[in-house]
């Protein structure tokens, strides 16, 4: 179960936090540290910082973006240290960790932390299924990352202890970040296809969709009906396409050498 819980570091700035966390994870059970583009790494600060922690440190893994760290997830939970004005699905840190360790018993899940001064961006956050939030003095409500981490990692623990996994009832596996990123690709371009999707100003639709699907925990055989949906709808639409310009090719055809232009030209306008 716990080789199935990423703590996924987005864009660290100090080498010490990275050491830090692994040193939180360590002391909690957990194994797996992902790092998306950190500033510097490895570093003899964080080997110092992790405090004995060093193996986790060794097989950490580097990744250029929060895409190629989230491969293979099928639950996404977004850290903050603050609440965030955009709608999103929030849970506290032991709401989390009873989740964390249900479906980790099932596919790999990822606890993903920001940066130090700014957390994760709204396009960041729209990749995770749950925003979790660490209660704290109002006053003073920074939290260190390795901090963050040891609160999570501890509730994580705790949980474990006390709840037994719920048995796999889901019919099929459930979609992975990297399944569901396809699908709001291909969503995005079915919607413009048939113009319910304006490119110019798509608003917060996608955003909508996102948080929608995001919810709904789709798993892979539900994805694969809503993308045959979208290709379908997007293979009507190109058929009408053909079907409105065909009568202008076939007055082109049919006129005759003695037609006038005039008489094309209304012919093609009444097409």
């Amino acid at each position: 179960m716990f080789s199935h819980i990423r703590i996924v570091l987005v864009n660290t700035s100090h080498p010490g936090n990275i050491g830090a966390v692994a040193r939180a994870m360590k002391n909690m059970c957990l194994q797996s540290l992902y790092l998306v583009d950190p500033k510097v790494f490895p570093s003899s600060e964080a080997t110092a910082r992790a405090s004995g922690a060093d193996d986790i440190l060794a097989q950490a893994r580097v990744c250029e973006t929060l895409e190629d760290a989230l491969l293979g997830c099928s639950m996404i939970f977004g850290a903050s240290a603050r609440l965030r004005t955009i709608p999103w699905p929030q849970l506290s840190p032991r709401e989390c960790a009873a989740l964390v360790v249900e479906e980790s018993a099932k596919a790999p899940v990822a606890l993903v932390i920001g940066r130090e001064h700014s957390g994760l961006t709204n396009e960041e956050l729209e990749r995770c299924n749950y925003l979790v939030h660490i209660p704290s003095n109002p006053e003073f409500s920074s939290l260190n990352i390795g901090a963050a981490v040891q609160v999570l990692a501890y509730e994580i623990l705790l949980a474990s202890l006390t709840q037994q996994p719920a048995p796999v009832t889901l019919p099929s596996e459930l979609a992975t970040a990297d399944e569901l990123e396809l699908l709001y690709t291909h969503m995005q371009q079915a919607l413009t296809d048939i113009e319910f999707l304006d490119p110019a100003n798509p608003r917060q639709l996608m955003r909508r969709l996102r948080r929608l699907f995001n919810r709904a925990h789709l798993d892979k055989i539900e994805l694969n009906i809503l993308r045959g949906i979208l290709t379908a709808a997007q293979r009507v639409v190109s058929q009408q396409t053909k079907v409105k310009v065909q009568p202008s090719k076939i007055g082109e055809i049919g006129t005759t050498k003695g037609a006038s232009d005039e008489h094309d030209m209304d012919f093609g306008s009444r097409s």
